[in-house]
């Protein structure tokens, strides 16, 4: 349930609409709130300190949580970057928009928030890492402004396109450059216009380059290969299989390791390198949003702003033998989502949302809270009644997570799960119809949180199983996903992928 740190005021605020020039429903200026929505990649959901388990202190994260909304348990319905922003900005599932890998476009006639909202009168912006479309930097449909760059970016020194056609190298640390731009873009914007900006971080995605402030921020702390790494004897074969590759703990690393498969116990260096540099790149980002927040201070409009700080999806940083996303476990599924807006609840009553959100509902909570129409038959549902403190009886008790096998990335095969607030179930299809070829998982979350006891093998849990089932079924069917299609599994591969695709 959401739940206020301090007891909560109701605050009853109506978005008086009234009709634009072209007849579309609008809200009149001046009672709407901006939109700042802060976009990272890869950042676990254990990766901000509101978070009683994260190693790394951001203040400035929190401090949107302590004086807003912190949602305790946020996924991705898919683990992968294209696939889950494109969830992001339309509200459905991969199967329903189509961008089931990272290089496919977003469809041009798909609508998105920010397209209802420059539709309703707002002046939209994305700066940053865009990544839909691995080799296209062009302007995308629904922003006044947009600036990005091919693929993944770098850390430092990124080849920019700006929105009349220029490219050019932007000299710097990426998180400070789109920082920069952000600044620059809110200070000479029409701000007699409500306004939405989407700054789209590289930090904390491979390949992890720190800030050179920040590059020595964790070597104090030990970094041990995680338990379960160790404790795959109830799990599928292809677990095993995986520990080698580009994906696994005794790989590349990254490129923190040179020279692989390392199984040797002083291979861990490598391992403990790699995870210091992720935690040490989010540090810049918590210093971005700091510094976005005492911008909108200083232009007076912090308290008329909606501020979304979240990630695409999480990270497996060793987990399990893993590396990288994708799979249904916790790391890579979870994300943060911290929220301020005075407009959802007073900045000295913080609120805590128990309940499971998922990035298919940033579309109608957005919309909501803007006063904007809804867009028609997503899968998404809006949290703002939770983000003011109200329950919602009827809201979500399970949700079902799907990932198709890339032949890109041939190192985890079809995923279908469905995650309650107890169990886990999680299946690995085949891909052809016929009978699953590895081995399911059924974890207890409530008293196994790491994952580590598949109890799919003990006759105790047949039942649950099939309740599980039944339920993994019965919302693959709600979302649209039946006849439920996917790529054949090719099985484990050990081959590294395409340099121009890491």
């Amino acid at each position: 349930m959401a739940t206020p740190l301090t007891r909560p005021i109701a605050l009853a605020l109506a978005a008086l609409t009234c009709l634009g020039a072209a007849g579309l429903a609008t809200v009149c200026a001046g009672e709407r709130p901006n939109v700042l929505f802060i976009l990272t990649d890869d950042q676990r959901w254990d990766c901000v300190s509101l978070n009683p388990d994260s190693i790394i202190h951001t203040p400035h994260t929190d401090r949107l949580g302590h004086e807003g909304v912190y949602f305790e348990n946020v996924f991705c319905t898919t683990s992968l970057c294209s696939p889950s922003r494109a969830s992001i900005l339309s509200g459905l599932y991969a199967h329903a928009h189509g961008v089931t890998n990272n290089f496919t476009e977003y469809p041009d006639d798909m609508p998105t928030w920010p397209r209802s909202l420059q539709a309703a009168g707002y002046r939209t912006a994305y700066l940053g890492k865009y990544h839909m479309g691995e080799d296209n930097d062009d302007v995308r449909g629904g922003f006044d402004y947009f600036v990005t760059h091919k693929g993944q970016g770098k850390y430092f020194d990124t080849t920019f396109r700006f929105h009349g056609g220029e490219r050019r190298v932007v000299e710097g640390y990426y998180t400070t450059v789109v920082t920069d731009m952000a600044e620059e873009w809110l200070r000479e914007t029409d701000r007699e216009k409500p306004w939405a900006l989407i700054i789209g971080h590289k930090a904390p995605h491979s390949f992890y380059y720190p800030e050179p402030k920040y590059e020595n921020a964790f070597k104090h702390v030990n970094v041990p290969y995680p338990a379960s790494a160790f404790q795959l004897e109830s799990n599928a074969e292809w677990y095993q299989e995986r520990l080698d590759t580009w994906h696994g703990i005794y790989g590349p690393l990254f490129d923190y390791r040179k020279d692989w498969p390392d199984r040797s116990p002083e291979g861990v260096k490598h391992f403990a390198e790699m995870v210091r540099a992720y935690w040490a790149t989010i540090l810049s980002v918590d210093d971005s949003v700091g510094r976005m927040y005492a911008l909108l201070e200083e232009l007076g409009e912090l308290d008329n702003t909606l501020i979304i700080f979240t990630s695409d999806h999480g990270i497996l940083n060793g987990e399990h033998g893993m590396i990288d996303k994708r799979t249904a476990h916790e790391p890579s599924i979870r994300a943060p989502l911290v929220v301020r807006y005075p407009g959802l609840t007073p900045p000295d009553q913080p609120v805590v949302v128990e309940e499971m959100v998922l990035t298919v509902d940033f579309v109608p909570s957005i919309l909501d809270i803007c006063g904007v129409p809804p867009i028609a038959d997503i899968h998404g549902r809006s949290w703002k009644k939770l983000a003011s403190g109200r329950p919602d009886p009827d809201w979500r008790t399970s949700y079902v997570y799907m990932y198709n096998y890339e032949e890109q990335f041939p190192y985890t095969p079809n995923v279908r799960a469905v995650r309650t607030g107890e169990w886990k179930y999680v299946r690995y299809p085949h891909g052809d119809g016929g009978p699953d070829r590895h081995k399911p998982d059924l974890f207890h979350l409530a008293t196994d949180p790491d994952e580590v006891h598949n109890l799919i093998d003990d006759p105790r849990y047949a039942g649950t199983v099939r309740r599980l089932r039944a339920e993994l079924n019965r919302l693959l069917e709600e979302v649209g996903a039946v006849p439920d299609e996917m790529p054949i599994d090719r099985g484990i591969k050990q081959e590294l992928p395409d340099p121009a695709i890491r």
